[in-house]
């Protein structure tokens, strides 16, 4: 318990709970109406949570029944590492719990399940607009200098 909110893993239950949180996120980085993520996407998300073989995971933070964050995080293999990475993919907090720690509560709550698994890092990305997420995450963690390139093919 974090200042009467629970950070954990997500469970069936959650899926409505999780859906708005999941489009909040999808909102902010602008997939909505004609950009939004097909529902196939969305819902090979949610499932993949709960196959023990992917390597897919998500945790919410909850207070009195109410999810009011989550993260999504993976771990994969590394060129420059035997033990796996941690990758943070989402993370995103509910607009009306902001400023209450719950995006830093995730966080350490990845690097817990990261530490368990026996991974050497946590890392992640986010928009240079985001400014307010950037304030939390340079006390959490320590820019890495690399510029992301990508092409969708």
């Amino acid at each position: 318990m974090t200042d009467n909110f629970l950070v954990r893993p997500v469970k069936r239950q959650d899926y409505e709970q999780w859906l708005v949180l999941w489009e909040g996120y999808n909102r902010f980085y602008g997939r909505f109406d004609a950009t939004a993520l097909p529902t196939a996407i969305t819902q090979m998300t949610w499932e993949r949570f709960f196959d023990a073989y992917e390597p897919v995971h998500a945790l919410v933070a909850e207070k009195d029944g109410q999810l009011l964050g989550l993260t999504h995080y993976l771990f994969h293999r590394s060129t420059t590492a035997i033990e796996p990475s941690c990758y943070l993919q989402d993370l995103f907090t509910s607009e009306a719990a902001r400023g209450l720690g719950i995006g830093s509560a995730l966080i350490e709550a990845v690097y817990a399940q990261a530490r368990q698994a026996g991974s050497p890092r946590v890392y992640w990305q986010t928009h240079e607009t985001n400014a307010t997420a950037m304030r939390v995450y340079d006390k959490m963690a320590e820019r890495s200098g690399f510029v992301v390139y990508r092409k969708l093919l």
